[in-house]
């Protein structure tokens, strides 16, 4: 029985919490933002990303489709999947200095995937994506959409961490893009959320600033996409919390699922 009163979970809290004023520093994962972190803006139509150019595409066509697959059946496709990427050496610079390989965790059946940039060094370490401080900051954003870390399936457009944590590149996210569509197509997710600009324009091919691909659905195979800034750079800009939060409210909403 409800008391009349609204509990807010601490996560919850800290994401509403911050101010939300104009970023005046743009930087790489703000620049040019269409509206103030405040405000709500109307999504635009879905846009359906256009193909990628597949590497040899070997692995991606041997993986059945992930939803003619039970639970057991998609959890063994994906550790097939894995052991691939656990032997490839195609980013020679990537595989001579990784520890290991990071290739992903969560639910095989996960409604939604979350996709990253790379492993950092907390990842290179452990094996997991999203560890380190900016993985524990995710962890509070999936709790403040009333989630466990365990509902969703969370890998990156990197499976080997870029040495000094730089960005990806180009050649580095082609090599990898068969394991991550085949990752896609075993979990078969209704809904993906590309964290932070380099996810974005790599999964999707674009070349827009994610202050531009943010409040707005895009289509990838049967999966509705959302873009939205990285914890990481929330961590050095904490006004982003609000717009952050405010893609999170859109995408529950679209899901048909209350807010917490």
């Amino acid at each position: 029985m409800s008391s009349g009163v609204t509990h807010v979970s601490p996560a919850r809290e800290e994401l509403c919490s911050i101010p939300s004023p104009q970023l005046t520093q743009p930087v790489s994962e703000a620049a040019s933002s269409t509206a103030h972190a405040s405000e709500i803006v109307e999504p635009v139509a879905e846009e359906v990303a256009p193909p990628v150019a597949e590497t040899n595409g070997s692995v991606v066509s041997a993986v059945p489709q992930g939803k003619n697959l039970t639970k057991a059946e998609r959890e063994g496709a994906l550790a097939e999947v894995a052991k691939c990427v656990a032997d490839c050496t195609r980013c020679s610079e990537l595989a001579q200095k990784r520890t290991q390989t990071v290739f992903g965790v969560g639910n095989p059946q996960a409604r939604v995937m979350f996709i990253g940039e790379a492993p950092g060094a907390d990842e290179d370490e452990q094996g997991e994506p999203f560890v380190g401080k900016a993985g524990q900051l995710l962890n509070k954003i999936i709790e403040a959409c009333g989630w466990k870390r365990e509902d969703i399936y969370i890998c990156n457009i990197l499976r080997c961490r870029p040495p000094g944590n730089r960005t990806p590149e180009k050649s580095e996210a082609d090599n990898c893009r068969e394991f991550l569509d085949a990752q896609i197509r075993i979990v078969n997710p209704e809904y993906i959320v590309c964290w932070g600009s380099c996810a974005a324009k790599n999964l999707l091919d674009s070349v827009l600033p994610i202050g531009k691909m943010r409040r707005r659905w895009f289509k990838y195979e049967s999966a509705r996409v959302l873009c939205t800034y990285h914890p990481s750079y929330l961590l050095r800009n904490p006004a982003a919390k609000k717009p952050v939060w405010d893609d999170m409210k859109l995408l529950l909403s679209d899901m048909g699922e209350p807010l917490p």
